[in-house]
């Protein structure tokens, strides 16, 4: 059996770390069908960090057989949802145990700052395991009347084998808003992580174990997207799959559904955020969101607020103090202190990043700030602002999943709200003025799912985070999550009626 093990002493983090890998299915830990492995990269360094078993789309269709009859015997109707609430707390009590830990593995893994991981990622993630918790025995439908002699009654009823697809930006945050409201419902799970960062789904598998969760109901694939992702996407026996990416991948993965069973699809996808400043915002406040908006996460992030567009008259200084903030964006080690950005994912995401940057400079925009690789190990991207934009530039129209924002300069609201809403994406989008009037009136002319005003990227467990238009289907989180997991069933009982 393969096994992660790694003594960590760095500024944020002292200890070793070491936990099973592979493929776990029924609950444990294998080699893959082929003994093939794939390597893991450390994106600060570039170099291997661990190599892991790949799997097949032969063992997604062993996964398969082992969660249906998992769901069929142990989970599903079979097990209340107040035991399925407790099973979720006592995974959530044991992430919190090990929050240093999961929290070290997803900055070596994912290149995101220790801090950020523990404080955002791992905090939001157990906040997310523990709301779901609350909601497992509270799954309820409705009496319907219709007359004297007949009760109608509605059931949600979990909808069986799901798969999930998750994406390497937020490792263990999309784990956890994916898995969370699937096994409240009583779902079981085949799901694929990132093969560029599968280590904490692979440590939440021996947590969920030793939660106590039945063998067989969540069963965890690392595998590429081409082999693992099209096998979970088209396979006959998953009747739901919920998958996180860019929105060419989610067209492809909404084929293969429709190609096989026509099974159940959610989407969350790709983004290109508008952030409108009015000229009576309160600028400092502006300043700082605007940085989180484009710069968290290294930019990786799907609601990223890249498209930041600044009313004429407070432009100039706006332009300045941004400036003034990004240049102070302290770039480096993750494990070091006070640091604010480490490196991308990997060499691909990289390339890809300043693939834009040169074809902004070759489209005749100008790098205002930033625009370089970042040191001469790993991948490391400066934060980058550009000024001189032109409508159909590819930094303007396309996601660049990356620490990279245009700043637009408009006039008047008409102008912004056409400007915002050109594009095929619609996930998120924010307001910053002090007339709460005028923001709440733009943020309802906004064609997102989201609108924060005079904040950014503020996301709740509890609230609901999904896209217009080429964004996805669907939404993440909250109650209207629940609505993805459950067939609703109508019973007809006749009390007395004759034909």
């Amino acid at each position: 059996m393969a096994t992660f093990t790694q003594d960590f002493n760095t500024e944020s983090f002292k200890g070793k770390v070491s936990f099973p890998t592979g493929l776990f299915i029924g609950g444990e830990f294998r080699d893959g069908g082929d003994k093939t492995t794939i390597d893991v990269v450390n994106p600060t360094t570039g170099k291997v960090l661990t190599s892991i078993p790949e799997a097949t789309a032969k063992d997604v269709d062993e996964a398969v057989k082992v969660a249906q009859k998992a769901f069929e015997t142990v989970w599903g109707l079979n097990t209340s949802g107040a035991a399925r609430g407790d099973l979720l707390n006592k995974l959530a009590q044991l992430m919190e145990k090990n929050a240093d830990e999961l929290s070290a593995i997803e900055a070596v893994d994912n290149g995101k700052t220790f801090t950020w991981a523990k404080n955002v990622d791992i905090s939001f993630s157990i906040a997310t395991i523990k709301y779901y918790a609350g909601w497992a025995d509270k799954i309820s439908g409705q009496t319907i009347e219709t007359d004297e002699k007949k009760l109608i009654y509605t059931r949600h009823e979990p909808i069986g084998v799901v798969g999930q697809i998750i994406p390497w930006n937020f490792p263990l945050l999309m784990f956890a808003w994916k898995v969370a409201p699937a096994l409240a419902t009583g779902n079981v799970i085949v799901l694929k992580p990132s093969e560029f960062t599968p280590l904490t789904a692979l440590r939440m598998c021996s947590l969920i174990k030793e939660a106590g969760f039945p063998p067989g109901v969540v069963n965890v694939l690392v595998g590429y997207g081409q082999t693992v992702g099209q096998a979970i996407s088209e396979h006959m026996d998953i009747q739901k799959v919920a998958f996180t990416g860019s929105t060419l991948v989610g067209r492809k993965v909404m084929a293969a559904a429709a190609s096989s069973n026509l099974k159940n699809v959610t989407l969350e996808l790709g983004g290109k955020s508008p952030n409108i400043i009015f000229d009576d915002a309160d600028l400092e406040q502006a300043v700082g969101w605007a940085a989180h908006g484009v710069f968290w996460n290294h930019g990786q992030a799907c609601c990223a607020g890249s498209r930041i567009y600044v009313q004429e008259g407070i432009y100039d200084k706006f332009l300045q103090l941004f400036t003034e903030k990004t240049k102070n964006i302290n770039v480096g080690d993750p494990f070091a202190t006070g640091v604010d950005q480490g490196p991308q994912v990997s060499q691909l995401q990289y390339d890809r990043i300043m693939g834009y940057i040169d074809s902004g400079v070759k489209e005749g925009a100008t790098v205002h700030v930033g625009g370089k690789r970042h040191g001469t190990e790993g991948f490391f991207v400066e934060p980058t602002i550009f000024t001189d934009t032109k409508p159909d530039m590819k930094i303007v129209r396309e996601e660049i999943f990356g620490p990279v924002g245009v700043v637009i300069k408009f006039k008047d609201e008409e102008d912004v709200l056409r400007q915002a809403n050109d594009t095929v994406y619609g996930l998120a989008a924010a307001v910053f003025s002090k007339d709460i009037n005028r923001a709440l009136e733009t943020a309802h002319k906004l064609q997102a799912g989201t609108a924060w005003v005079n904040c950014v990227n503020q996301l709740h467990a509890n609230v609901p985070f999904g896209g217009f238009k080429q964004s996805g289907i669907g939404r993440e989180l909250g109650e209207y999550a629940l609505h993805n997991y459950t067939n609703v069933k109508a019973v007809h009982v006749n009390l007395g009626h004759r034909m």
